[in-house]
């Protein structure tokens, strides 16, 4: 053909590189003929999905010739109840990612500009970048500010609005850098905003948060009525190959958002184990508490290995090795361990490795300190 089919995308999709998923096991131990490998790379639940939602998986799996509940009845109507809100408050989605792409679809234009802050989840810029909208990047702090490095800088993100603004995204920790604002900055920073700017407050990581950095979402949402908040299923439920999610937001803006969701978003079996997942609190506190757990054992062990490690309060943590971080990268993958290379955030001295069971943990050290070993040595 005389064009390349790229060049028949439009502007915003030729500019765009592909999200790069964590490697899987599979193709791992076929590349490299390891056995018994693990993988720390994409922030899931070592724990597993609740008993309640693998339940309620196989109770409905013989009903998946038929198409699902189109409005999420069930998990909306709960989603609801565990939040304090309105029904109509309630929007699913295919993961968060997919309530991301709804909110830009429904509310940017090339005409628009977006802010988020440098060193932030890879999907903003693809979400807004493919409908041709400007991306308005915050500096984030520098990398050698006391208290949150790389972290959200409020007044730059607030700087960074223009005249042509229509949506400001925080993460809330954020993913690389599992920084976080504290309650009253974060509270200060969405009140200076616009209200005829959509804030998106992403919060996958919200429950592993310690309990007095959360914030009250309904308060929030009738504070703000431009807010909308992204949660998932995919993290603390464990639900990630599922693809379940959700946004909170006013009614007004959940009907907009609803109005270009596509119909069947969200699976049979997703919101049946989704459903399942929110009645089990005692799967969500054991999984707090083996996270923490070990986010201190892996500080600790990462320290004493003289690491610099950035502040977080997700299920992972970002590693400095002050120096390119690949082959380290690629000699953990020699010893069967995944973790996740973040250079495609400007990030190349670090590498991202998720808080896996203490098993799990225990095989990272080992391996890192091996890797550390032979990298060094090279």
């Amino acid at each position: 053909m005389s064009k390349s089919i790229l060049s028949l995308a439009t502007p915003g999709v030729q500019k765009l590189q592909p999200y790069l998923p964590g490697k899987p096991v599979e193709e791992l131990e076929r590349e490299l003929g390891v056995t018994h490998s693990i993988k720390l790379a994409s922030n899931e639940n070592p724990l597993g999905p609740s008993a309640l939602a693998i339940k309620a998986i196989e109770q409905h799996a013989d009903a998946v010739n038929f198409y699902p509940d189109g409005g999420g009845f069930k998990l909306t109507k709960r989603l609801a109840q565990v939040h304090h809100v309105d029904e109509d408050c309630i929007t699913l989605g295919n993961g968060s990612n997919d309530i991301l792409e709804l909110v830009t679809r429904a509310f940017l234009t090339p005409q628009h500009s977006a802010v988020y802050s440098q060193y932030s989840f890879a999907v903003y810029p693809i979400v807004v970048q493919a409908l041709g909208a400007k991306a308005n990047v915050a500096e984030a702090f520098p990398q050698d500010h006391a208290t949150m490095p790389l972290g959200h800088d409020p007044q730059a993100m607030l700087s960074a609005i223009d005249d042509a603004t229509r949506m400001v995204f925080i993460a809330n920790p954020n993913n690389p850098t599992g920084t976080w604002l504290q309650p009253d900055e974060l509270r200060k920073l969405v009140s200076a905003i616009a209200d005829d700017i959509i804030v998106v407050l992403d919060l996958a990581y919200h429950e592993y948060m310690d309990e007095e950095l959360r914030i009250d979402m309904a308060d929030w949402l009738q504070q703000f009525p431009n807010l909308l908040i992204t949660g998932t299923f995919s993290k603390i439920h464990a639900l990630a190959g599922l693809r379940i999610g959700y946004g909170l937001s006013n009614p007004e803006m959940a009907d907009v958002l609803n109005r270009v969701r596509q119909p069947f978003n969200t699976n049979l079996l997703a919101q049946a184990a989704a459903l399942a997942s929110l009645d089990d609190e005692h799967h969500v506190r054991d999984s707090v508490v083996v996270n923490n757990d070990g986010k201190a054992y892996l500080f600790q062990q990462l320290h004493d290995m003289g690491l610099k490690t950035l502040p977080t309060m997700g299920n992972f943590i970002a590693i400095n090795f002050e120096r390119e971080a690949m082959p380290v990268y690629e000699a953990l993958l020699r010893r069967g361990v995944i973790v996740r290379p973040v250079a495609n955030y400007a990030m190349p001295d670090y590498l991202r490795v998720t808080v896996g069971s203490e098993q799990q943990n225990q095989r990272f050290i080992e391996a890192l300190q091996q890797a550390l070993r032979e990298t060094q040595a090279a």
